[in-house]
């Protein structure tokens, strides 16, 4: 049996473009040169047929180690809590006060980036302090 190695995280949404460009920024992500023969996304996005434009859109780790994302169009938006989420590390090693103001500082940066603000739950005997959020379209994330 083969290792697997690398994978793809995959999320539904209405707008993939948007929402990819959002974690983006968010996780420094970038998106990969369009298909070969193609100047740009745009100029790809024509070539498909009407029904496939803007269906799906990639980001992805500029050194290769973190998982691709991958944002696909459905039709029915989001309704109940995510079975799976991302905890973005921005506190890691840090606890406290000072771990609460790295969280609240980065919580900032994403709100500014359209990212929505959820409850802190702060530390517990078992857990530090993190900050539950939305992205541009409402799917819950962690600052961890």
């Amino acid at each position: 049996m083969s290792t697997i190695r690398k994978i793809q995280v995959t999320f539904d949404c209405a707008e993939p473009e948007r929402v990819a460009r959002f974690w983006c920024e968010v996780l420094g992500y970038v998106v990969p040169p369009p298909p070969e023969g193609f100047a740009d996304w745009a100029d790809y996005e024509r070539s498909l047929p009407p029904e496939r434009q803007g269906s799906g859109f990639v980001c992805q780790d500029p050194s290769g180690l973190g998982p691709r994302l991958y944002f696909q169009r459905v039709p029915e938006g989001k309704v109940v809590k995510n079975r799976v989420h991302l905890d973005v590390r921005v506190g890691t090693g840090l606890v406290g006060e000072e771990r609460l103001a790295a969280l609240e500082a980065e919580c900032a940066r994403l709100v500014a980036l359209g990212a929505t603000r959820g409850r802190v739950l702060l530390a517990d005997e078992y857990d530090e302090s993190c900050i539950v959020m939305g992205d541009v379209e409402g799917n819950e994330f962690c600052l961890d």
